[in-house]
């Protein structure tokens, strides 16, 4: 390199940092875990979407003379980036060995933190928040987790914790009956969780650590370009603008970037490789912000969220007519991305990706904003117009040229701007439409002089409709206009049907909308404008003025009631108080350790796993000559190095590594063991395989066509089929897909296998929910017995299903490579790597006929499901075997028939997830059943009810329905929700509204507990009491967030007689509990719990003697005194649940121990131009018999409805024709966020509903919730039922689930629509296909 360039030390704050040998390509996150050991700090997707690897940044800012602290995601942030700056993670604010910060403590008080993977994350967003602003609203507390991601606990609990630092926030002001704090009355012995943060630590923001004063030195001198250089990139950054663009001329290749939100994904994702990185952000004239005559300019290097506060600012200050264009950025910047990502990406950067579906660049073409270039030849100012963006991610700059500054006009006297944008999630998610629409009158007009509409989302590049624009110029803004526009629009902002991103008849319709939407607001201004110009005769209609208001939320607003212990229960009997979760702390300090936060052993060798991208191919050869150069490669591993058996899977039909054939995309053939994470990923990305194709099945269509089953069909039959058909009055036919959903557990699949040199002996530290079959699944392939293989768990970071055998996939592999190196091996999968591999829950087709009188009684169903299984058996059959028990849902059908049969297809096979089938089985049941409300007339609520199940009643697999309080729930919930005056106001609303409609709707659940495969239900535990007192307990189980550890303690107390302070879990372990069943089906706290009650009852009784010579003995000296007279302080403990005898061949005997029971009711509003949503208000009520733990079980109730209602409304796993999944991560695959959760939520516990099958008469309560969010789904078709009602449509319709912005916009049928046809199934090829 010439001489400018010297290699300096890297300096910024963690502990004092300085760092000598930097790699460019080094994010923070790998720095903080791998170099500095700080592992509070996650990686949850390593593209900025989840939130859980959010650390606060502190710098000096020369230009605003301050210090800034802003929140960013470790997972993107470049080390490089870090000179002269502060870093503060979660280990930094508190610990629970010195001192929890409040916003460590009010998380985990409030029961906000399940599994606590994302807490670390969530605690540093409101920590940052905190720093800037320490008495907040309660709107930026919200606005502050846009970026947070969460999966267990349905956010309430967080928000619930936090609110108490806003100022706009006092108590709850609720007891279940209106009056005063909930803490000051009891009804009924209902008390709330609300007021649990009464005993909290203060803020005290004079507290918090300074900005270290060495770095405020450093800022004082002048700043030098720096360069560091690492294996393969090198990263500049210059000190001023005459640097920067000789080096922009030296590299004109290089990249710039600010952020990294863009070139980080690009590297990790994409596989993009750019040698020279030019960071700018030290140039003062790219970060300066500048007022103008015209305007306002920015710096190239501004963040998006400074450009939202000097926007705002301006707003605040200016004439309204002025800032159109300002309020339009500031609308579009509310839902851009999360605030991690707008702390540090720039506005250039948004300009420059010149991504066909930024928020932003259509309204800077749609305005006219100046653009400054610059280069060593001099600059230029351009216009951003249509002629900008010269294809895919290309413009007209030059390779040399650098956007120096945007300018963004002001507007003036008779110009109008409005910029929509539709996703389909509204918080940090990509736009499927968006835009910037602007039209200008001369004064006093209503012709149109100028007008500019600009698309993102309908080409490659952001465009312009310049057709239409030409010929609505000098016409009158009337409905002639509106008509016309929409037909050249239709016309020219046509797709393609095969057009990449599909919804291409959503998308279409969009653009209209949007325009509607344009043309309604304009309309509205011009009527106050123009206030008694005789010459305006149009004005909006007052049921259509609802359709140009922007989104509102309201601030949620919950109540959550369980009854209180009997009086007199001791104070340390925990059982049946809301006791916190006993990670929780640990967890909001980032000092709980999971699998991947386990130091590295020395020579560990890292694995990644060499997977298909073929469905279905025969393997030609395999080729690692090129991995083999990259630095680090140690080896690869492929079947050949399998010691034992390379057979694997719950039915043996599954490899480990795929031999000659590969059956799905994501089908592991083999591994790749280098040194470092970064180098096995680069070498397994070199490895060269060739494929022969073979033609794939991929849908359930192309299966049943194909007749690709596997063998095993589930049929269940009761009655009389015919002679019900015959007794009907009216018979419906239909069918229902429901799609897949992955399971985003936020801490991916992680496995740490170490060998221990001595008879095959291994130890295995899995993330898993099932030690059992990952013993001897890693047995089997080694060649050794099970006896030589110890699987540890100790948390996970959520499972829900996935982590039940999938996760063997992984451990299976890693442990092999153990056993070929002989060293310890770590594998822990990247987000989309986990996405892609391991499955998620069936998507199923349900084809149905139901027969029924006309009063809505039911009379018959015949129902037939299909589900999609993937390439292997894995759980298929029980899934189904579980819907079809669940195909009534709580309804008495006295004549019924019921068909399951699973698909073979080349997806990866899918698995368990919470529900098991469950939810499938019900939804198709509720589907038929709305449509017999439709065909009736009848209130839906009203027929459900008719044909509800009653105390005695037999199911349809022949099963006594005994302590049935579902009717209890359905009474209770219809009080609590206020149903029928709801009902009366929704209707109203409906009729005074045309383009916003609102639902309702109430849905019931049964399910039943217990593993249908009868052996599973059984349970080990083991207990040490040691010489001090101190009780040491295992059990089967395994902790991934659902508090199953927490509850089995309270067991434990509540049996011993002794504190829980006196009883620790360490951990699950193949050691201590063999043959455990997986921690799965709800009913672990069931039977590991009643395992626990019988080892403590043995130890009790050992000690009986003992207490009765010495009475008044403490628990400490009766121990002491046992040991000492030889008595044994262990124990195990076991049991099984009785009486399951069901017989599928004759439909008879005991499927279940017992059904668990709920009623939620939902209110939802949908806006039927664009398809998005709202949850306005969700009440449950839930029997969970005599709950154990209050908290836990309405946290589980709450997490599991919201996962539901990413299930029916949200979340859609896309495929390409030829099964390759498009949605590997957050950036594409939307679960709920912050802002999905009602606004209004309330959960009641039913009293007095003692359940005398389960421990101390408690009820399972982790799957059976999560069908209660079918209401949402639901309420969305009744609103959407009230909007076809509008076009005349009033015959049930089919709506699939979920119930995306796309379904949702194309079922409300209106004059839209009808502009954009569809094009005729089966002659394109789609984008993307249901699978």
């Amino acid at each position: 390199l010439p001489p400018p360039y010297d290699f300096p030390s890297l300096i910024f704050l963690v502990f004092q940092v300085v760092e000598k040998n930097v790699d460019p390509e080094t994010t923070l996150l790998t720095y903080l875990r791998r170099k500095l050991g700080l592992c509070g700090t996650k990686l949850g997707c390593g593209e900025g979407g989840c939130g859980a690897c959010t650390v606060m940044i502190s710098r000096f800012d020369n230009l605003q003379k301050k210090i800034i602290n802003y929140s960013a995601n470790a997972c993107l942030f470049p080390i490089c980036a870090l000179h002269h700056v502060a870093v503060t993670t979660v280990e930094g604010i508190g610990n629970t060995k010195t001192r929890l910060h409040p916003v460590q403590e009010r998380i985990a008080k409030s029961h906000g933190s399940q599994c606590g993977f994302c807490t670390p994350g969530i605690v540093m967003s409101m920590y940052t928040l905190l720093r800037n602003q320490p008495e907040p609203k309660m709107e930026e507390i919200e606005d502050a987790f846009q970026g947070n991601l969460c999966r267990c606990t349905g956010y309430r609990p967080i928000l619930e914790g936090y609110r108490t630092f806003a100022k706009d926030w006092g108590c709850c002001k609720r007891n279940g009956n209106g009056l005063g704090c909930c803490m000051a009355g009891k009804e009924n012995n209902m008390v709330s969780l609300a007021c649990a943060l009464r005993e909290k630590r203060e803020l005290y923001p004079t507290q918090e650590p300074i900005f270290p004063p060495e770095l405020l030195t450093h800022n004082n001198k002048p700043q030098k370009q720096l360069c560091f250089k690492g294996e393969r990139v090198m990263w500049f950054q210059p000190s001023t603008l005459k640097e920067l663009v000789a080096l922009k001329a030296q590299y004109p290749d290089a990249k710039l970037v600010v952020g990294n939100t863009e070139v980080g994904i690009e590297t990790r994702l994409k596989n993009m490789l750019y040698p020279v990185i030019i960071a700018p952000t030290w140039i003062p004239e790219m970060n300066s912000v500048q007022h103008t005559e015209e305007g306002i300019c920015f710096g190239a290097s501004c963040s998006l969220s400074h450009l939202e506060e000097v926007l705002r600012k301006a707003v605040a200050q200016l004439p309204s007519y002025k800032t159109e264009v300002f309020r339009a950025v500031i609308e579009q910047l509310r839902w851009f991305a999360g605030p991690q990502i707008r702390n540090v990406a720039a506005l250039g950067g948004n300009i420059m990706t010149a991504s066909p579906i930024s928020d932003l660049n259509p309204v800077f073409m749609a305005s006219g904003s100046k653009l400054t270039l610059i280069s060593n030849e001099g600059s230029r100012t351009i216009r951003m117009d249509e002629t900008f963006f010269t294809g895919y991610r290309k413009t007209i700059l030059k390779s040399q040229e650098l956007l120096l500054s945007i300018e963004i006009p002001f507007t003036r006297k008779g110009e109008y701007f409005s910029a929509f944008k539709q996703a389909s999630r509204r918080e940090d998610d990509i736009a499927i439409v968006n835009c910037g629409l602007r039209v200008l009158f001369p004064e006093g007009s209503d012709c149109v002089q100028e007008i500019k509409l600009s698309y993102g989302g309908m080409a490659p590049t952001t465009v312009m409709a310049r057709k239409t624009c030409q010929e609505l110029i000098g016409r009158k803004w009337k409905e002639d206009l509106l008509q016309e526009a929409c037909h050249m629009l239709a016309s020219e902002m046509n797709l393609s049907p095969s057009a990449p991103g599909g919804m291409v008849d959503f998308r279409r319709t969009l653009v209209l909308s949007f325009f509607f939407k344009f043309y309604l607001t304009v309309l509205q201004k011009l009527n106050i404008e123009l206030n008694g110009n005789n010459n305006l005769s149009e004005t909006v209609p007052p049921q259509y003025a609802s359709a140009t208001e922007l989104f509102h939320k309201d601030p949620v607003d919950n109540v959550q009631l369980f009854q209180e212990v009997p009086p007199g229960q001791s104070i340390e009997d925990t059982v049946g108080r809301p006791l916190m979760h006993l990670s929780a702390a640990k967890q909001a300090s980032g000092e709980a350790v999971y699998c991947d936060d386990i130091p590295r052993y020395e020579n560990e060798l890292y694995l990644t796993l060499v997977t298909s991208t073929k469905a279905h191919a025969k393997i030609l050869s395999v080729d690692t000559t090129e991995a083999q150069n990259v630095p680090g490669f140690f080896c690869f591993i492929s079947e050949k190095d399998v010691p034992g058996s390379n057979i694997t899977g719950i039915a043996n039909d599954e490899t480990i590594f795929a031999k000659d054939t590969v059956t799905c995309v994501g089908h592991i053939i083999g591994g790749v063991l280098a040194d470092t994470q970064e180098h096995s990923r680069r070498a397994a990305r070199a490895v060269k395989i060739t494929y022969e194709d073979l033609t794939p099945i991929v849908t359930i269509e192309e299966a049943i066509e194909k007749q690709s089953f596997f063998k095993w069909v589930r049929k269940i039959e009761k009655g009389n089929i015919q002679k019900g058909f015959e007794e009907a009055d009216h018979i419906v036919e239909g069918e229902m897909y429901l799609g897949g959903q992955e399971h985003f557990y936020l801490e991916t699949h992680c496995t740490i296998a170490v060998p221990k040199k001595e008879d095959g002996e291994m130890e295995l530290f899995v993330s898993t929910q099932n030690l059992t079959k990952t013993q001897e699944f890693v047995a089997n392939a080694l060649g050794v017995p099970s006896n030589r293989i110890v699987v540890r768990v100790k948390r996970m970071g959520g499972g829900f299903g996935g982590k039940e055998t999938r996760s063997t996939v992984v451990s299976t592999a890693v442990a092999v490579a153990a056993a070929k190196t002989g060293r310890a091996v770590r594998c822990m999968l990247d987000r989309d790597e986990d996405m892609l591999i391991s499955g998620g829950r069936h998507p199923f087709l349900g084809f149905y006929k139901v027969g029924f009188k006309k009063n809505g009684r039911i009379t018959c169903l015949d129902v037939s499901f299909y589900s999609n299984g993937g390439n292997s058996a894995d759980l298929s059959f029980g899934v189904m075997d579980r819907a079809v028990f669940h195909m009534d849902n709580s309804y008495n059908i006295p004549n019924i028939r019921g068909i399951g049969r699973v698909c073979k297809t080349n997806l990866s096979s899918n698995t368990a997830f919470r529900g098991f089938g469950g939810p499938q089985g019900m939804m198709v049941a509720e589907c038929w059943m709305s449509d017999v409300a439709l065909k009736c007339g009848l209130p839906a609520e009203e027929v459900r009810k008719l044909n509800l199940y009653h105390e005695g009643d037999l199911t349809h697999f022949n099963q006594k329905l005994e302590g049935f309080t579902l009717r209890r729930c359905w009474e209770e919930c219809i009080k609590n929700s206020d149903y029928h005056a709801r009902r009366k106001f929704i209707d109203e609303f409906n009729r005074q509204n045309r383009w916003k409609k609102r639902g309702m709707a109430i849905i019931p659940t049964k399910f039943g507990i217990s593993f249908t495969v009868p052996f599973l239900n059984q349970a080990g535990a083991l207990v040490h009491v040691y010489t001090d007192g101190a009780v040491l307990l295992t059990h089967g189980g395994t902790e991934m967030g659902q508090g199953l550890n927490t509850k089995m303690i309270q067991v434990a107390s509540r049996t011993l007689g002794i504190p829980t302070s006196k009883i620790y879990i360490s951990e699950t372990s193949t050691n201590t509990v063999p043959n455990a069943s997986p921690t799965a089906a709800s009913v672990s706290a069931d039977i590991n719990g009643m395992a626990v009650l019988n080892a403590c009852q043995t130890i009790i009784k050992r000690l009986e003697p003992i207490r009765s010579a010495n009475p008044k003995g403490s628990w400490e000296d009766w121990v002491l005194a046992a040991y000492q007279s030889c008595v044994s302080l262990s124990a195990t403990g076991f049991y099984r649940i009785p009486d399951l005898d069901y017989d599928p061949e004759k439909n008879e005997g005991k499927a279940f121990a017992y059904f668990s029971y709920g009623v939620s009711c939902s209110e939802v509003e949908i806006d039927c131009l664009t398809g998005d949503h709202k949850n306005l208000r969700t009440d449950i009520v839930m029997d969970v018999g005599t709950s154990l733990n209050p908290a836990i079980d309405i946290g589980q109730i709450e997490g599991g409805f919201v996962q539901g209602v990413g299930l029916f409304t949200l979340e859609e796993l896309r495929y390409s024709p030829e099964g390759n999944l498009y949605t590997r991560g957050p950036g594409m695959y939307k679960i709920p966020s912050f802002g999905d959760i009602p606004t209004e939520f309330h959960v009641s516990l039913l009293r007095d509903c003692p359940n005398s099958k389960a421990i101390y008469s408690s009820k399972a309560v982790g799957e059976p919730p999560l069908f209660l969010s079918a209401s949402v789904f639901y309420a969305i078709k009744d609103a959407i039922i009230a909007a076809r009602q509008e076009s005349g449509l009033k015959e049930p319709f089919r709506l699939d689930s979920p119930a995306t912005p796309e379904r949702i916009r194309n079922a409300c049928v209106d004059v839209f629509t009808k502009m954009c046809p569809s094009a005729k199934p089966g002659t394109f090829k789609p984008w993307s296909v249901r699978v």
